[in-house]
Formats: structure tokens, sequence, C-alpha cells
């Protein structure tokens, strides 16, 4: 017992002197701070250096006159009879942390050594200079720096921190990998999938650019989450009948249409950060959010644009068909010959691919009334609307159709030239900005610029 309490009086006696003998720095470079250095008991001295292959992973620190002090560790050394390099890292400590250049070089020129030096402060009071003696190159402190040799960085401590330089690398590739295999891992049923829905559409319709890219993602990661809800019956009525509108209602399900607004919230911000990091522009980045809120709403916009379009091709082709259609019924055809006969001679037109749809409802059993009313849900305009009411009208009392086509095609055929009066009415105002903005201006400097110069020139 007595030998213990001995053995304890003497550890707390040594222990002041064994920490004082001791340095205070941790042995990795990159924790090294001001503190430690200037409690530390190294002898700091201006002798040279020699450079050798020994001093990779030497860890020393220095002192400036301006009383700064500094770290700096070796990283790799090339000496021979040609050249010498010096490759360093070092942080002097001041105010702001001076880091000085990471490398000196010398070489031969016309028979003599150069020097080279590096400024270990901002103000040049001190200086590492590199030069070359008899048979070998050393290594000075100038202008009374000081430097003191700490520790030599152990093989333990490189492998340390390359495991933290390549930690971040591996966990990214891991992610990587992870997030691959996700989205690997249905494949076979979502190709199985495409391939029925590809036999669905017709292969000479075009299929949209915009849906043909954005397909891939919205439909396998966003389209479940769509289908789990319960608001599935609200989402189909509100959408079915404008995706039947703009001709996409084999390309789109309303439920689809609503997981490509919720793909376009997170694929706009990243169409914008991509195309910022390939333009190279200094966009603001706060305005990611803002396209985040556009990408929402830009489906329903690109899709009243495509209602738009197809009933003006509608209303384009209606004129032609339906003077086809009166002339075939007229010719003996019955109401259903004459519009395979219009399918057959008319040019391709979105009012054309619906009377194919019409065909084919009625092989299937629907009455001709009934794949009239469908006719007119799917294209919604007053014209169709008006021409499919009056030929189920004409239908249910036995009525003749030939007359009443006839009768409806001049109507159109009168209501597309006022139309066109219209527009070209419409013209002259439309017009009217672009002149006064951009081609008036250009004449009356072709007037007034040369009266104008000769009146500064005195000629007039």
């Amino acid at each position: 017992m007595l030998k213990l309490i001995i053995i304890t009086l003497l550890q707390i006696l040594l222990m002041p002197k064994v920490l004082a003998q001791g340095s205070p720095c941790p042995k990795d470079f990159s924790h090294i701070n001001a503190s430690c250095i200037q409690q530390s008991q190294l002898k700091f001295s201006d002798k040279p250096v020699v450079l050798s292959d020994e001093l990779k992973g030497n860890i020393y620190f220095y002192k400036t006159p301006a009383g700064s002090v500094g770290k700096l560790k070796v990283i790799g050394v090339t000496s021979n009879n040609k050249e010498c390099t010096l490759f360093l890292e070092a942080v002097t400590f001041d105010a702001k942390n001076f880091v000085p250049n990471s490398s000196l070089t010398i070489a031969v020129d016309r028979n003599q050594w150069l020097r080279n030096r590096i400024f270990l402060d901002r103000e040049g009071l001190s200086a590492l200079e590199l030069s070359r003696t008899k048979n070998s190159c050393v290594l000075n402190l100038t202008k009374d720096a000081t430097l003191g040799f700490f520790t030599k960085e152990t093989v333990k401590a490189r492998e340390a921190h390359n495991l933290l330089f390549y930690s971040p690398l591996i966990l990214v590739f891991i992610a990587i990998f992870i997030i691959v295999r996700i989205f690997m891992e249905d494949q076979d049923k979502y190709k199985a999938s495409e391939a029925l829905e590809e036999v669905e559409i017709d292969k000479n319709k075009k299929v949209d650019f915009f849906v043909k890219v954005t397909k891939p993602f919205y439909k396998r990661y966003f389209l479940p989450l769509v289908q789990g809800s319960k608001n599935k019956t609200k989402i189909r009525t509100k959408y079915k009948q404008k995706l039947a509108n703009a001709g996409l209602s084999k390309e789109l399900s309303p439920e689809e249409f609503v997981s490509l607004k919720m793909f376009m919230i997170l694929g706009a911000p990243f169409l914008f950060l991509g195309l910022r990091a390939f333009l190279e522009e200094d966009w603001p980045l706060s305005l990611t959010p803002l396209m985040g809120f556009i990408g929402y709403f830009y489906p329903n916009i690109w899709l009243n644009g495509k209602i738009q379009r197809r009933n003006q091709d509608v209303l384009r082709a209606m004129p032609f068909i339906v003077d086809m259609l009166a002339l075939s019924v007229e010719a003996g055809l019955d109401f259903m010959a004459a519009i395979q006969r219009v399918i057959e001679k008319a040019p391709a037109s979105p009012l054309v691919e619906e009377f194919e749809t019409l065909i084919r409802e009625t092989k299937i059993g629907s009455s001709r009334a009934e794949g009239l009313r469908q006719l007119s849900w799917r294209i919604n305009m007053i014209e169709i609307n008006s021409f499919c009411a009056t030929l189920i009208a004409a239908d249910s009392v036995g009525a003749s159709i030939g007359p009443i086509l006839k009768q409806l095609s001049n109507e159109l055929r009168v209501k597309r030239s006022s139309r066109a009066e219209q527009l070209g009415a419409t013209a002259a105002t439309k017009i009217l900005i672009p002149m006064i903005f951009f081609i008036l201006p250009a004449v009356l400097v072709a007037i007034f610029a040369p009266m104008a110069l000769k009146m500064m020139t005195g000629k007039m």
C-alpha cells in the first residue's frame, strides 16, 4: 500500500516535467494552430536545411521577425544535378492566416545556379530561399526568420488523411450505385408496360417531344404516388376532357398528367441549374424555387396551347371534309360509308383522326348518335357541337342527311370567309406597334439626320 502511494506521488510530481518536455501540438498537420506552436518548446534556429528525399513528410514550425508563427510541411523533394524542387504546404498565423506559395524550383542557367524564394508573411519581412551549394541544394531562412523541426508525419497519419479525402468520394459512389440499382431493378417491368402502350398507340402518329422526354421519369417515380391518392376521381374529372380536346388521351391519362406536373416541380430547377452551368451564366440561385413554381404550371400552359392549335386545325379542315361528306351522301353512300371515304381521301388532320375513332366505336357496338356525341365531347368546339347536334336530330327523325350537310358546308364556308376578313382587319392594328417602334424611327433618322448634320456644320 505504501509503495503504491509513493508511485502515485512520483507520477504527480513528474507529470508537469513530462508535459513541459512534450509538445502540446497534435501530429496531424491540419490540426496544428498558432497557440500550440507558441506553447511548444522547440529549438528554433536559422541554420540551412539540406534538400534530400528524407525531408518528405517533415513538419517544421517557424517564426517571423514580425512575431508571427507558422507551420510548414514538406510534401515532396526533387534534387539532381540540373534542377532542385521543393513542394511544401505552409500557413503563417497572422490576422488573416497568410498562405505562402507551395513550391520552390531552381535550375542551371548558363552554367550557373539561380536562386528562388517565397515570402512567409504579407509584408515580405521574411522568406524561404532555395539555393545551390557545391554538391547539394539547401533551404535558407532570410531576414531573421527561424525554423524548428517538430516531427515527421507517419505513414498512418498520411493514410488517415487519404482516408478522409477518399471517403466522401466512396460515399458518393455508393449513393450513385444505390440510385442506379433502384432505377434498374424494375426495368423489365417498365419495358413490358411500354411495349403494351406502343401497341395501343398508332405508330404513324408522332409522340409529343415533351411527353417523350419526361415520361420515363414521371411514370416510374411519380405516377404510383398519384395512383395511390384519394383524389383520383377529381383528377379524372378535371383533366380527362382537356386531354381528349388536345388529342392526348392515348399518350396521357389524367393521373399521368398530374404526375407530370409533380415531376416538373423538380425537373424545372434541375434544368435551370444545368443550363446555368453549361452556359456559364451568373443567374441568381434565388430563382431556383421560382423555377419549381413555373414548372408545376407549365404542363397546363402546354396543354392549353395544344388544344388551341388542334382547334385551329379542325376549323381549317372542317369545310373541305363536310363538302366531301355532302358529295358522298348525294352520290348514294350512307353516312358511315361517306365518313369512311373521307378518311381515305382527305388529308391528315385531327378531324380525320376523330372520324377514325367514330368508325371504330360504331364497329364495336356504339350507335351513330352515341358516336357523334363522343366526337363532340372529344373536340368540344361550337362548330363541331352544332354539326353533331344537327346530324343526331336528323337521324332521330329520319330526315335526309345530304341537304343538311350541303347547308352546313355553305355555312362553314361563309364563316371561314368572315373569319378571314376579321383577321385581315385586325392585322393593320397589330402591325401598328412594330411600325411605330421599329420602322418609323428608322425613317425619321433617314430623313432628318442629313438635315441635322448640315445645320451642325453650318452649311445650310
